[in-house]
């Protein structure tokens, strides 16, 4: 009997030293961080800090990998089918959620779910901001608006693809304004910003830490905000709240994910090195120069804004509807 309960206790125990042997092992070979755009854009700005840190932290390589497309979609659904193994990361953007809505609102079976993925945590969380030429004519929101009622769906505006993240932040405004614009989708932020300051489009929105340089070269001008308060990287710049658009309302917060199912001792050790590297001074230096702060959440926390915000944004891209 002795031996039994002997050998009873060793199987309970089992699954604890087989994750504790996991972790202890984990990372042994690199890591890959799939960005789902171009280089340029929020999603590679989060990344490239933050893999630098974890590559210091974890002592392996994590290599940043940019596969844009269809808005994100492209790499989002890469890392929702890797291996829940830990070794292939995802840093994403708000369009996470909005993209199977999207092909659901189009008749589409959705490319990935939103489950087939687990938060890590989040990096960034900016509200966006909107942009034109500063050569452009208009110097304020109003003026903007009055000649897009002028000449509707002729002023052109970059996007980082249709339903993605720039893309929705635009329609919400348009809609709103009760304005028509010409969307130009392109592969990502990047590519977007390229558009905007070689004048190939004359609106864009997008994330602070992607504008600012521009701004300061006086190559950018930006007329609203589309968060809740005024950015400290931006003091002049009004809320669309203060310009009359309440419901105007959008953030570009960078997260990191793993497929879902990754065992929890593996989820455990990401998570810690996600913690560090958003603590690390080198990392904090680098999103203040770009006039985005870390803003850094924990799995659970995370888990629960993301919920919240992905039900926002849902509501949002079911009101505007089909848009091309």
């Amino acid at each position: 009997m002795i031996r039994r309960r002997h050998a009873l206790g060793l199987t309970l125990g089992l699954p604890a030293l087989i994750g504790s042997a996991r972790a202890q092992a984990f990372p042994d070979r690199p890591l890959s961080m799939i960005v789902p755009f171009p280089p340029g854009g929020q999603a590679d700005l989060a990344a490239r800090p933050i893999a630098a840190a974890m590559e210091r932290l974890l002592g392996r390589p994590v290599v940043v990998v940019n596969r844009g497309g269809a808005g994100g979609a492209v790499g989002n659904r890469a890392a929702a089918q890797s291996a829940p193994d830990g070794y292939t990361l995802l840093m994403t953007l708000s369009s996470l959620a909005v993209l199977p809505e999207a092909d659901r609102l189009f008749g589409r079976p959705p490319t990935y779910e939103v489950s087939q993925l687990e938060p890590v945590g989040r990096v960034l969380a900016d509200p966006t901001l909107l942009a034109v030429p500063f050569n452009a004519p208009w110097r304020d929101l109003d003026a903007l608006i009055a000649d897009a009622r002028s000449r509707p769906a002729t002023i052109p505006y970059g996007s980082s693809g249709t339903y993605g993240t720039l893309h929705v932040a635009m329609e919400m405004f348009a809609h709103s304004a009760g304005i028509r614009l010409l969307h130009v989708p392109y592969q990502g932020a990047g590519p977007a910003v390229t558009a905007i300051l070689a004048g190939t489009v004359q609106a864009l929105a997008s994330a602070p830490g992607v504008l600012l340089g521009h701004v300061r070269e006086r190559r950018l001008r930006v007329l609203a905000n589309w968060g809740a308060e005024r950015i400290a990287s931006f003091p002049d710049t009004p809320t669309f709240r203060e310009l009359g658009h309440p419901s105007v309302e959008f953030y570009i917060w960078a997260g990191l994910f793993a497929p879902a199912g990754v065992p929890r001792p593996v989820m455990e050790v990401l998570r810690s090195a996600l913690r560090k590297a958003c603590e690390d001074p080198e990392t904090v230096r680098v999103f203040a120069g770009a006039g985005s702060p870390v803003a850094y959440q924990d799995a659970p926390e995370f888990a629960r804004f993301v919920e919240q915000d992905s039900a926002r944004l849902i509501a949002a891209v079911r009101a505007i509807g089909r848009v091309e």
